[in-house]
């Protein structure tokens, strides 16, 4: 403040030193730039965390104070209305928070991450369990006036007393505080537990030899190398223990011991018997979530998930695996047959294997179809595959996108997309594009919004990010994609469109905040375009040669679209089926290992497909609750997806036009404004059949579970 320096300098004299002011915080300022501004990733430094949280925190206690106090009597508008608006600071400094815990996670922010995870668990629970807040939240909710306010604001006050009630408002005093120590704890566990994971994949295996290449194709090589490089191991190569680099590896390579070494450095994060092993810290918040659950008056913490979600009950969700359960072991016996007796006539007689499975289901689509990854893959260029969608988007949409300049990004891979509406050149919003794997980033897929679209008080417009696990290609070649990569891709990409297509009043309806069960829908969606002649003729180009795909290889792709299903689909229901079990455990168990083995057997899993994702490095389940007794949802979301798709797949250009107007209307655009069953009913015209699915994945025949409830559930 000038005319304070002014005065001060008055009183101590011309001559005085004064102590030099406080560097300013970006993260308290507010956002500068074009559309509303943008994050200020270029000016913040780790050590900025601490300070701006507490300056923020303590404006948005002010204000949820005054609130809670109020003396005129609980309205919409100076309860709900204002709870909405209130946090904006605070907001605005998470969100680059959780930037960079997604996507910066330095041993430097870590540090700051621990002692800030239950700190903000702490906060969060303030607003919940202030009684008075509580009270006026309450007779909002019961208030006659209920008739006249819009359908958005009935659906943001229900939202606002379901999550009071479920974060334990309704509790005495001694309930609420022992909710708000598990909270506080689960937080710092999984703060622990993410970052154990992340130490463990820091570890990539080392190739020593020329030998230690044998089947690799030169880009993967090259990768390889690059990866060594940047470890300082010069005239190796290191395979990174990410999931693209090894399903590549596990694909390709011919040295048999060293997949094996490569699959279990990978399946075993978290499960190594060091300091970074997660086996009690699961137990113990599997302890925590039970009693969270017993607390709230569910019998386990599986029907506390699931109470807000399309499937509502754990029991549907279970009913929904086990529908896909019989089929697709079924046919991961009839692919380990052929691969069996494919590797014996190579000279294998050992029984596969995990590190197998993806080496010879390459051969055996080979002998089958005439059609291996190593033929695909020049095609799926990363950087013409990302303008395929972008067109697909305006195809559909209407959407343009083009680079948006002066924009600060928090790594030197993101790149920033300006997006508009083509027809009015309208601004849109924003899209962070940060597609390499790279240590301290999430190991997979993950959009994020760095701000929620909103007409609220005023507009605000979207920015989302696209994060990305594909292995960074040697410097001067392009990156390429294998087949789940490139559907990555476009999965994470219905992410980012539905978050830019949001067109809702109030943020915390906004966007991707749907029903947790109905958020991967347009991500499920979105993948299957990555397969259609309408992008690949246009943008599947030889890296080399620079030619479109040929039309046969195209044919082959199609022909062969439901090869190794069964293997895709086992390794997700064995990973989904035991968290689901974990958590309706009656008696949360001590030893997570033995109870993911035992219910394995008792399924009578296939030994040779392993996991998608063990336990101990679960970190949709475990790294936070965001996916704890829910990782189902991806199969829900596809059987929403395979039957979306059908209302535009062989459809003319008009009737595709129709469609994606519906999809946009009715569900891409209006977050959780509407009863997710009544959105996906007047997009489709009825519910879903989940016979569309088990087409799809070549397992019809099969009579698919009805997991849905028939009418809308109440929220």
């Amino acid at each position: 403040m000038p005319g304070y320096r002014i005065a001060l300098l008055g009183v101590l004299g011309a001559g005085a030193v004064l102590a030099a002011p406080a560097p300013s915080n970006p993260l308290l300022e507010p956002w500068q730039g074009p559309h509303g501004g943008v994050p200020p990733f270029d000016r913040v430094k780790v050590e900025q965390f601490r300070p701006a949280f507490d300056a923020a925190m303590a404006s948005s206690r002010r204000e949820v104070t005054a609130i809670a106090n109020a003396k005129a009597p609980p309205t919409f508008e100076n309860t709900i209305a204002a709870l909405e608006d209130a946090g904006r600071d605070f907001t605005r400094v998470y969100e680059v928070y959780n930037a960079w815990s997604n996507l910066m996670n330095t041993p430097e922010f870590q540090a700051v991450e621990r002692e800030l995870s239950p700190r903000l668990a702490a906060f969060w629970d303030e607003t919940p369990q202030n009684e008075r807040l509580f009270h006026r939240v309450q007779a909002v909710h019961a208030s006659p006036e209920r008739a006249k306010w819009t359908q958005e604001q009935q659906r943001l006050v229900d939202y606002y007393h379901r999550t009071f009630v479920s974060e334990g408002a309704h509790l005495d005093a001694p309930g609420r505080e022992r909710m708000a120590a598990l909270n506080q704890r689960l937080a710092a566990l999984y703060t622990t537990f993410s970052q154990n994971v992340m130490g463990d994949e820091a570890e990539g295996v080392v190739l020593e030899s020329e030998e230690d290449l044998a089947g690799l194709p030169e880009p993967l090589r090259r990768a390889a190398a690059s990866e060594a490089q940047a470890r300082g191991l010069e005239g190796r190569w290191v395979v990174a223990n990410t999931r693209s680099a090894v399903a590549d590896f596990l694909t390709f390579s011919d040295r048999r011991a060293l997949r094996e070494k490569v699959w279990r450095n990978y399946d075993s994060r978290g499960q190594r018997g060091n300091a970074r092993d997660n086996q009690g810290l699961i137990a113990e918040m599997l302890a925590l979530r039970a009693e969270q659950a017993r607390l709230l008056g569910y019998p386990t913490y599986a029907h506390r998930q699931l109470a807000p979600t399309m499937l509502e009950t754990p029991e549907r969700a279970l009913a929904l695996l086990e529908s896909m359960w019989t089929p697709a072991v079924t046919r991961v016996r009839e692919e380990v047959a052929d691969m069996q007796a494919l590797a014996a006539r190579a000279g294998q007689r050992e029984k596969l294997q995990p590190w197998d499975y993806r080496y010879y289901a390459e051969k055996v689509r080979k002998a089958k179809y005439d059609l291996d990854e190593s033929e695909v893959k020049p095609y799926l260029q990363l950087d013409a595959l990302r303008e395929g969608m972008f067109w697909m988007a305006g195809e559909l949409f209407g959407l343009g996108f083009s680079p948006a300049r002066g924009v600060p990004v928090y790594h030197p891979d993101v790149s920033v997309f300006e997006v508009k509406d083509r027809a009015s050149g309208r601004h849109v919003g924003l899209l962070y594009f940060d597609p390499y794997a790279r240590q301290g980033k999430y190991n997979g897929g993950q959009t994020d919004p760095f701000r929620i679209q909103e007409r609220f008080r005023g507009t605000a417009t979207p920015i989302v990010s696209n994060g990305l696990p594909f292995v960074k290609p040697a410097p001067g070649t392009p990156a390429l994609l294998g087949w789940r990569d490139a559907q990555t891709l476009f999965h994470e990409f219905g992410h980012a469109l539905h978050g830019l297509s949001s067109n809702v009043a109030y943020p915390s309806l906004a966007g991707t905040r749907v029903v947790r069960d109905y958020a991967e829908f347009p991500g499920k969606l979105f993948e299957r375009w990555v397969s259609t002649p309408e992008v690949l003729d246009r943008f599947a180009r030889h890296h080399v040669t620079g030619k479109p795909m040929p039309a046969a290889l195209l044919a082959k792709i199609q022909k062969a679209a439901a090869f190794n299903q069964g293997f895709h689909t086992v390794d997700f229901l064995t990973s989904a089926w035991v968290e689901m079990k974990l958590h309706l455990a009656a008696e949360p168990p001590k030893d997570p290992v033995a109870f993911e083995q035992a219910t394995l057997k008792q399924l009578g899993a296939p030994e040779e497909v392993g996991m998608r994702f063990r336990m101990s490095h679960f970190g949709h389940v475990f790294a936070s609750n965001a996916y704890a007794a829910g990782y189902y949802r991806y199969l829900w979301a596809d059987v929403l997806a395979a039957d979306a798709y059908d209302a535009f797949a062989g459809k003319t250009r008009p009737q595709v036009l129709q469609a994606a107007n519906r999809l946009r209307r009715h569900v891409l655009s209006v977050g959780n404004t509407v009863d997710p069953f009544e959105g996906y009913r007047a997009f489709r015209g009825r519910d879903a059949d989940a016979g569309a699915l088990l087409r799809e994945r070549g397992f019809s025949g099969t009579k698919p579970a009805e997991p849905a409830p028939s009418k809308p559930v109440a929220r």
